[in-house]
């Protein structure tokens, strides 16, 4: 029985060393990787896919609890996709966006009717950073202004401005690429920089924070507030009560664009189509990819305003890119919608974080003195881990390395030893499966998280 088909078409079996071996070579002798030094990583070599799984070419099987970096909602080669994909490139691979295309005025008319009220139009793009690049871009143009404010504890992307926008890390080496970019602090209750005991002075607090930076940066100087409606790989921050409505509420006060990064959390994952849907708010902008279309082909997007899209009924936009609204990706997202009618995408996300997931984490908080937090919506949680639930001291310090990365390193090597590919990021394992993994499944990822969390309860030490 086959187990795998090869580059070329062909038949293969798991345990094919030379396979593999092949594999490894290329990748090390030609491809440079991201955010890596490159002398420093051995890649895993990946097979293939199916579902809610992959497998190396060793035959060794993965649960995906990361959905590949949170892009794969409809999981591995879901035959609805592959279908789309295949029969667009049958009649029509590729056309230029200055000429109107089925797929893509199909695919963009969905996207409006299921976003926001006010939603005019879409403008695509390629991934989720160039996304940021177009509404930064839109909102300056729109508005007239320079300055853009953003969150700290937040990923934008990796290209100039995105980066300048991001919060964390991994913008250091990155220099200021742009320099009307201000970053504020978000709400965190955890680990408030606000001193609040409730989420009810969470929101309050740092609503005054963004007004008063707003206040001192010079109102007429902002063009937009960009934030992760759900924050994402910084740790699955839900917006407590009233936030979202009051940064709404500070842009209107204003006249500033609200933004909302649904990059990562939009198209299902934490139940709604768009996150800021289940807070009561309507942004300006929206920018979206991953999702959209699984990431089989490269896609992404600007969700855009009725007012926005008139300030260019007249006068040109100053931006375009060769494969916006690419075909054959657009077909795979006109498919996305019909899936996820099709499988009750949206009402399965709903009832298993609400009904399997939430429950079991409560569970692990209650009998692993490691897990400090969990938090989450939808299929999208973390386990914030710490050394000591009294002082909160996280498993791990802050962007730590080599040693002092340690323990959590060996926590997600328990998971993957257990056959369950996490999504590991600072001190917190964070749950982001394939929205449409079995129930079946579910249990047995969270049964493996159980078996690794007792590896963090080995370094525990409080009371």
């Amino acid at each position: 029985m086959t187990d795998y088909i090869d580059l070329y078409g062909a038949p293969q079996d798991f345990g094919d060393t030379e396979a593999q071996r092949e594999v490894r070579a290329n990748d090390r002798g030609y491809v440079f990787h991201s955010w890596s030094a490159q002398g420093q990583i051995n890649p895993l070599p990946i097979a293939k896919g199916e579902g809610a799984r992959f497998w190396d070419y060793d035959g060794n099987e993965y649960l995906d609890f990361s959905s590949q970096l949170v892009n794969l909602n409809l999981g591995h080669q879901h035959p609805g996709l592959v279908k789309a994909i295949q029969e667009q490139a049958g009649r029509l691979t590729t056309i230029q966006p200055a000429f109107a295309n089925d797929a893509r005025g199909e695919l963009a008319k969905r996207i409006v009717e299921h976003s926001f009220e006010g939603a005019r139009s879409v403008f695509f793009t390629n991934g989720g950073a160039e996304a940021i690049e177009y509404a930064v871009r839109l909102a300056r143009q729109h508005t007239g202004r320079r300055k853009i404010m953003s969150r700290y504890r937040s990923y934008h992307g990796s290209t100039g401005t995105a980066i300048t926008m991001t919060g964390e890390p991994r913008r250091w080496a990155n220099d200021t690429i742009d320099t009307s970019v201000v970053h504020f602090f978000g709400p965190y209750q955890y680990r408030s920089a606000f001193w609040a005991e409730t989420p009810e002075q969470e929101t309050e607090r740092a609503l005054a924070h963004l007004e008063q930076q707003v206040q001192l940066e010079g109102p007429g100087t902002i063009a937009a507030i960009v934030l992760e409606t759900v924050t994402g790989t910084n740790g699955v921050f839900v917006p407590p009560p009233g936030y979202l409505p009051g940064v709404r509420a500070i842009c209107d006060k204003y006249g500033i664009l609200m933004i909302c990064d649904e990059v990562m959390v939009g198209f299902g994952r934490t139940g709604e189509w768009f996150a800021y849907q289940g807070f009561d708010v309507a942004p300006d902008l929206v920018t979206f990819a991953k999702g959209v279309n699984s990431g089989y082909v490269p896609l992404g997007g600007v969700v855009i305003s009725e007012a926005v899209h008139n300030s260019f009924v007249d006068r040109p936009f100053p931006g375009g890119l060769t494969y916006s609204g690419h075909p054959l990706a657009c077909a795979a997202g006109v498919a996305t919608f019909d899936i996820f009618e099709a499988e009750g995408i949206i009402e399965r996300v709903r009832d298993l974080g609400a009904r399997v997931v939430e429950p079991r984490l409560r569970e692990f908080a209650e009998k692993h003195p490691s897990v400090g937090e969990y938090r989450g919506k939808g299929l999208f949680w973390a386990l914030e881990l710490v050394l000591d639930r009294e002082t909160r001291e996280p498993l791990v310090p802050f962007n730590a390395s080599g040693e002092a990365a340690a323990p959590f390193n060996a926590v997600v090597a328990a998971c993957k030893a257990r056959g369950v590919w996490p999504f590991a990021a600072g001190n917190r394992l964070q749950i982001a499966p394939p929205l449409v993994i079995s129930e079946e499944d579910l249990v047995k990822g969270l049964d493996a998280l159980d078996e690794a969390l007792t590896v963090a309860d080995g370094y525990y030490t409080g009371a």
